[in-house]
C-alpha cells in the first residue's frame, strides 16, 4: 500500500532536514513550496522530492494543491516544523501492513515552545487528522488553520508528532501577527463583527482558558507566556477585524466584495 507525504513550504531551510529525515521512509514526498529565497527546494531535491510552486492562495488551497499531486494510496500530512517520531513511524508502518479499518487517524502532536516541550495549556495531546485515505479526505479552503475533512469515522494513533514550532520569541510574535491577521479576514469575509465584548472580554477568557482551565501553570513560567500571548493573539484578530469594518464602511466596500 503505497503512502504519500506532503507539505507546503516557505523558506524552511531550519526545518526540512530534520522534516524529511523523519519521513525518508515513505513511497514518495510532494512539496508544495511558496517562492522560497534560501536552500528550501535544495534540500527538498536532494530527498527525492516532487516540488511544485504554484501561485499562493492561501494554507487550505496549497494543501489541497499538495494532495492533488500526490499518487499514494495513503496520505500523510505534516508541515516543515514537524517530525515523524521514530515510534510514530512503526506505528504507522504497521497500521498499513492490512488494510485499515478507518479512512483516517488523528495524531497527538507534541509541540516545543522556547526549546521546552509543553504538556499542558491544551496543548498536548493536541491530536491533528494527519493520516488518511486519499481518496476520501479534502483540505478545507481556509487561509489559515485549514484541516483535513474525511466524511467516515476516523481514529487515533498513540505515538507523537513532534512539532518544534516555536524556537524563539520573536518566532512566536511573528507567526501570532500573521495569523491573527489572517484570522481576521477569515471572520471579514464570514461577515463577523468585532463588539466591545470581543475586544475586552474575549482575551480574558483565552488567558483564563490557557492558564487555569487547561492547566498552562502546570508548564511553568512558559505556561503563562503561552496564555499571555495567547490572550495578545485573541485582542490583535479582533482589533483587525474591527479596523477591516471600518475600512470597509469608508470605502463601501461590503464584507466579500
Amino acid at each position: 500500500m503505497k503512502l504519500s507525504a506532503i507539505l507546503i513550504t516557505k523558506n524552511e531551510e531550519a526545518n526540512m532536514e530534520r522534516c524529511l529525515r523523519s519521513v525518508s521512509w515513505v513511497d514518495e514526498i510532494i512539496v508544495v513550496d511558496s517562492e522560497s529565497t534560501d536552500k528550501t527546494v535544495e534540500i527538498a531535491t536532494s530527498f527525492g522530492a516532487k516540488v511544485f510552486s504554484p501561485t499562493w492562495k492561501g494554507f487550505g488551497p496549497a494543501k489541497q494543491y499538495a494532495l492533488d499531486q500526490a499518487t499514494g494510496d495513503w496520505i500523510l500530512s505534516i508541515d516543515a516544523d514537524e517530525e515523524v517520531s521514530f515510534t510514530l513511524k512503526n506505528e504507522i508502518l504497521q497500521l498499513l501492513e492490512n488494510d485499515p479499518p478507518l479512512d483516517g487517524y488523528n495524531l497527538p502532536r507534541k509541540t516545543q515552545f522556547l526549546g521546552r516541550w509543553i504538556l499542558h495549556s491544551g496543548w498536548y495531546p493536541d491530536y491533528v487528522l494527519r493520516l488518511f485515505r486519499r481518496s476520501t479526505g479534502r483540505f478545507t479552503s481556509a487561509l489559515v488553520h485549514e484541516k483535513v475533512e474525511v466524511d467516515s469515522k476516523t481514529g487515533r494513533l498513540h505515538n507523537p508528532l513532534m512539532h518544534y514550532s516555536y524556537p524563539s520569541l520573536e518566532d512566536y510574535t511573528r507567526k501570532l501577527d500573521h495569523y491573527s491577521t489572517l484570522g481576521a479576514e477569515e471572520m471579514f469575509k464570514a461577515g463577523r463583527k468585532s463588539s466591545s465584548y470581543c475586544l475586552a472580554i474575549k482575551p480574558f477568557i483565552s488567558f483564563w482558558r490557557k492558564l487555569i482551565l487547561q492547566k498552562g501553570w502546570r508548564d511553568g513560567w512558559e505556561g503563562f507566556l503561552i496564555a499571555y500571548l495567547t490572550s495578545t493573539g485573541t485582542l490583535l484578530k479582533y482589533a483587525k477585524l474591527r479596523l477591516l469594518r471600518i475600512d470597509a464602511e469608508k470605502t463601501g466596500n461590503p464584507p466579500g466584495s
